[in-house]
């Protein structure tokens, strides 16, 4: 009798498990070449008449590249009339290539990005296979001369010298000769000039600031000595590689210290600043250069001084200095100190050193927004608030000390609108006459004359496609240079993601965000959602708010069955300074309380979405937040794709670390960072986790990842483990990680079956 009810009851499992089998979908290679056709690398061949890389010659002409239905043509604009000419004659200048070169160069195809044009306009120069090329405008002439290897270097402004690292020590040499001059005598390994280590990132160019009349520089002896190190080992046949290097992780007794210099290179004498060492720190990144030859540094005209800023180690103390570069002493100027962290604007520095008006401009979020202000620079007092109200300055492009007027890119400041869409403005020292130089309701991009007589405004929307226009200094419309044309696209089926509004945690807070739904979206049927996080402090989850006939690989996702939502919670830039410091001190908040408020609504607004499957996705900082929202939202999210996570910021570098969480503190057995540590929490998961790292991520050790899957391990969880041999951070973007990607969600969301082993085949451009 118990034999017959085991046999009944096998039996019995066994059709079950054939019925739920014959039940799960299968989706086919051709669903997955449906979805490839909205990665980039098929989606942006298909915009045409985009004006790319607008770049001027000179005041008042300008050049820019764009893809048309020849091909890529490049053109040259009269800014004063706004005039359009081809830029060079590309059929010559392709024939004229390919004969010097010996290679078949097809027309409209140029192996160049960039191109340069000589003062005369009469030339043209760019790189390819190894060789610096010239050739006439005509296309008559090429010449190519091969370029000789040697390190980084950063360029004199007047264009005679170049400045470089060699054995630890700085150096210049002269373009005309070829003429050598060591600059620096005792620079040394762990203890060598304009050293370009920030721990997370690294490399040989040489990290200074020349003076405008190419005769001095500002740079720095960097101390590494004593700090810690960080390892990864190649994976390889044979003995495998070390790299070792100088890391600082947060809490370390030991951070890079770095000694202010000023160096005459004409008379090769250095002069070291009368200060203690400043910690490696600036206002803008966590690194000392950002986006710029070298962070938080101005000169005066006349080379007699330098203006500096100096952060604390723990970014809440800032102070602005001057030094004579002749004796070396500093003094200070102005010094601000805040609860949490100083910034000094978005991407590059808003500060600004006047000694012809004896003022400095001064950026603080002191009001709760990112606020201009004139002080005098020799009493440090404030002489004016300039900008005022709601809203953002994001970048202060231009100062016009002559007419005493200001110009520069803010957010948040139009009502009605997008906060995050950038626009251009101009105001007067004294704060009065803020004018609007770019109306329409878009994201703008600048690209400023030399002269600051006209501007580029390319403006557009995720959802609408850029145009560019030239205008004057005064917002005056001169000329229309390209409106995108996006017929092709539409006609492969393309559409654009939908601009959501959710309300954040709190139920009041607006947040912003961008909605991705399938094509042939059936509104009758049930979609998982997957959300793709990257959660801040420094940046969001979707990134700039231009135009984008790919974001990443989220539409191509959603063709497979998902809806996919990008969120900018609380915590992420570019709103107040409340916004931005949600969730100070406690990183693993990581927005997830606004990403799983932000969800709920979207489904209680969209019946198809199917919140019971949930899924989440990111890379890097992002794959710290997935891991987190799978432990701290075990019943929310069912499924998570860890990429490349700081899953303990004790294992990351001690600049972004210290500035987002604070200082490490020990307080008994625990520390302030306990809070913020993955592995404290995988005794929680419950769905189906992959993680994923590159085991040669210098950015995000690996090690990161391997802590926390030794605690998974320990509680007994299943996991899945994907390590990719000697890759480095950024292989998101990699073909077999996509399909890897897809594959996960597809099986364990969507609960199908993927196709097997499909492979993505990236096309040329």
């Amino acid at each position: 009798m118990l034999t017959r009810t085991l046999r009944t009851a096998a039996a019995l499992a066994l059709l079950l498990a054939a019925t739920a089998n014959a039940q799960t979908r299968a989706l086919t290679a051709d669903d997955y070449a449906r979805a490839e056709k909205f990665l980039n690398y098929n989606t942006n061949r298909l915009v045409l008449h985009a004006a790319a890389q607008p770049t001027w010659v000179g005041d008042d002409r300008l050049w820019y590249r764009t893809t048309t239905e020849n091909g890529t043509e490049f053109f040259l604009i009269d800014a004063a009339t706004g005039a359009r000419s081809a830029a060079f004659d590309q059929a010559k200048v392709a024939a004229a290539l390919s004969a010097a070169a010996r290679s078949n160069y097809t027309t409209y195809r140029l192996p160049f990005n960039q191109v340069d044009f000589s003062a005369d306009r009469k030339s043209i120069a760019f790189n390819s296979g190894g060789s610096r090329w010239t050739c006439d405008v005509g296309g008559v002439k090429c010449e190519g001369k091969a370029r000789a290897p040697g390190p980084p270097t950063v360029t004199s402004p007047d264009g005679k010298r170049d400045a470089f690292i060699r054995n630890y020590n700085l150096w210049v040499r002269e373009i005309a000769s070829g003429r050598e001059t060591q600059l620096t005598k005792d620079g040394v390994k762990e203890y060598g000039y304009a050293t370009d280590n920030a721990g997370w990132i690294r490399s040989d160019n040489p990290i200074l600031l020349w003076s405008p009349d190419s005769k001095k520089i500002a740079t720095f002896q960097l101390d590494e000595r004593g700090t810690g190190e960080m390892y990864l080992v190649s994976t390889n046949v044979g003995h495998p590689r070390l790299e070792a290097w100088k890391y600082p992780l947060p809490g370390d007794p030991k951070i890079f210290m770095i000694e202010r210099v000023v160096i005459d290179v004409d008379r090769a004498r250095l002069v070291r600043l009368q200060m203690p060492p400043d910690p490696h720190r600036s206002s803008v990144c966590d690194d000392v250069e950002c986006n710029g030859p070298f962070e938080d540094v101005e000169w005066s005209a006349d080379g007699r001084q330098v203006a500096f800023l100096s952060s604390s180690r723990d970014h809440k103390e800032a102070h602005l200095r001057v030094a004579d570069t002749e004796s070396g002493k500093v003094r200070e100027v102005l010094e601000e100190k805040v609860a949490t962290y100083y910034e000094s604007g978005n991407d590059a520095h808003n500060w600004r050193f006047l000694p012809a008006s004896n003022e400095v401009i001064w950026f603080s979020e002191r009001d709760n927004w990112g606020q201009l202000y004139l002080y005098d620079l020799q009493t440090g007092r404030l002489k004016n608030p300039i900008t005022t109200g709601e809203g953002n300055v994001t970048q202060l492009v231009r100062v016009d000390e002559q007419n005493r007027l200001l110009y520069f890119l803010g957010v948040g400041k139009e009502k009605g609108r997008d906060p995050y869409f950038v626009h251009f403005y101009r105001i007067g020292f004294d704060g009065r006459n803020l004018t609007l130089l770019t109306p329409e309701d878009a994201t703008h991009v600048i690209a400023p004359s030399p002269s600051a007589r006209y501007f580029i405004d390319s403006y557009s929307k995720p959802d609408a496609a850029p145009t560019a226009v030239l205008r004057d200094a005064s917002g005056r419309l001169i000329a229309t240079l390209e409106k995108a044309d996006i017929s092709r696209l539409m006609a492969a089926g393309w559409k654009p993601p939908q601009p959501i509004v959710v309300k954040a945690r709190d139920g009041m807070t607006d947040l912003y965000g961008l909605l991705y739904t399938p094509t042939n979206l059936n509104a009758s049927a049930k979609y998982p959602i997957v959300n793709h996080i990257y959660p801040g402090p420094q940046t969001g989850s979707v990134g700039p708010r231009n135009f984008l006939s790919a974001r990443g690989d989220s539409q191509a996702l959603a063709e497979l069955g998902f809806a996919v939502v990008e969120i900018d919670g609380m915590g992420t830039p570019w709103r107040s300074k409340k916004f931005h410091d949600a969730y100070f001190g406690d990183m693993g908040d990581n927005t997830l309380p606004d990403q799983v408020a932000g969800m709920k609504e979207l489904a209680a607004k969209y019946p198809w979405i199917d919140l019971q499957r949930a899924g989440v996705w990111g890379h890097s900082g992002g794959g710290y937040a997935t891991a987190g929202a799978m432990f701290h939202y075990p019943d929310f999210f069912k499924v998570g794709i860890s990429e490349s996570g700081n899953h303990d910021n004790r294992n990351y570098e001690d600049d972004w670390a210290e500035k987002w969480q604070g200082l490490l503190e020990k307080k008994g057995e625990t520390t302030t960072y306990d809070s913020q540590a993955n592995q404290n929490f995988v005794k929680n998961l419950k769905g189906k986790l992959l993680l994923t790292h590159g085991t040669m991520d210098d950015n995000v050790p690996p090690s990161n990842t391997l802590v926390l899957v030794d605690e998974l391990i320990k509680a007994n969880k299943d996991f899945d483990l994907l390590l990719l041999p000697n890759r480095r951070h950024g292989y998101a973007a990699e073909p077999y990680m996509i399909r890897r990607r897809w594959d996960y969600f597809v099986r364990h969301l969507l609960g199908a079956e993927p196709p097997q082993g499909y492979e993505l085949r990236p096309v040329a451009p």
